[in-house]
């Protein structure tokens, strides 16, 4: 996974549920949580998200990650640059998987 498509999977996880902790997204996105706190910190610095406190909850450690209006906008151009990838994968492997059918029909119609 390389940083864009972390950034891209932090900023959709954060938008679903600020108050995520770095090892709860670090569990669900299988990164170590040094990486996720790099990258983090990366968006916290880009002004992506911003951190606020739970200033009701008695545990005065937790925060939550909220995505600032320039976050949202960098999460629809990853997620436009994405989709144009994972596309793009997608008619490769579409071309691929049509070249090994054909060979797999010249290799049974030999085979008869």
């Amino acid at each position: 996974m390389n940083n864009k498509d972390i950034h891209l999977d932090l900023l959709r996880k954060l938008e679903a549920n600020p108050s995520l902790t770095q090892r709860e997204l670090s569990r669900e996105m299988g990164v170590s949580l040094g990486k996720v706190n790099y990258c983090m910190k990366k968006l916290l610095t880009k002004g992506l998200i911003k951190l606020n406190s739970f200033s009701s909850n008695p545990n005065k450690l937790r925060y939550a990650y909220l995505l600032t209006p320039k976050g949202i906008e960098e999460k629809a151009k990853l997620t436009v640059k994405f989709l144009k990838i994972k596309m793009d994968e997608y008619e490769l492997l579409k071309e691929e998987i049509k070249l090994l059918q054909e060979d797999t029909k010249k290799i049974n119609s030999k085979r008869k």
